[in-house]
């Protein structure tokens, strides 16, 4: 008898637990993926923090959360640099208006920054789709939203990464910045966009933002947010509006 009582208990929580879900339900749940290798240096990363903050209070991006079926998102905002770095920011959080918009901002200028060595573009992935198993929320997209200024030196290849999550019904999108200068007494990486395009995007609708530096990184992902927050599709390749 207590074992079927116990049977019958567990199979009350299975049947509550999808209801307990559809409460939470949200447009798109987003992981901002945000690389922070020590060749990014502290003129580089402000304007990179300030892209964001500005971008996730701008009008465009604020009615692009507003215009979905649910009129809210969730969003993740994450860290990364080598293999063994990758940090949470801030967790999940709802983003329903333009006040939690201007709230989830200031929580970001007010988080302290770390620079780490070397970049794990693969690694990054991996932590990013670790956290939509953490997500209190549900929605019918998951994408991750992963920006940098290199391709992967450390960890695990972008590739196997990336399929991974595409299997998964994750969309992987990418914001490379371009810069023209060297880093560490390497050469420039002229062709950063391609390996972005080739090995780190996927899944259906996926695209790259290309910034030409950080001075227009904060456009980049204004324009970025707007399209990965209203689920147009475009090529795969887009300029910054």
């Amino acid at each position: 008898m207590k074992r079927r009582s116990a049977l019958l208990g567990s199979m009350a929580a299975l049947a509550t637990a999808p209801a307990a879900r559809a409460q939470t339900q949200v447009d798109l749940q987003l992981v901002l993926a945000v690389d922070v290798s020590r060749s990014i240096d502290e003129v580089e990363a402000e304007l990179q923090r300030r892209g964001y903050i500005e971008a996730l209070t701008n009008d465009r991006v604020v009615d692009a959360v507003l215009s979905g079926e649910n009129r809210r998102i969730a969003i993740c905002y994450t860290e990364w640099a080598g293999a063994h770095f990758q940090t949470v920011v801030i967790d999940w959080t709802v983003i329903d208006s333009p006040g939690a918009a201007r709230r989830f901002a200031e929580k970001l200028a007010e988080a302290p920054r770390t620079s780490q060595s070397w970049t794990a573009v693969g690694a990054a992935l991996a932590h990013a789709g670790q956290r939509f198993e953490n997500s209190p929320f549900a929605a019918k997209r998951r994408v991750i939203d992963v920006s940098g200024d290199g391709r992967t030196n450390d960890g695990p290849p972008a590739e196997i990464m990336r399929d991974k999550l595409v299997s998964q019904g994750i969309v992987v999108n990418g914001l490379p910045v371009m810069m023209n200068r060297s880093n560490f007494g390497r050469p420039p990486d002229l062709t950063l966009d391609k390996y972005y395009e080739e090995s780190v995007i996927g899944g259906p609708g996926s695209f790259l933002i290309v910034a030409d530096n950080f001075d227009h990184f904060g456009r980049a992902v204004r324009t970025k947010l707007v399209r990965e927050i209203s689920g147009t599709t475009a090529s795969p390749r887009s300029s910054p509006a």
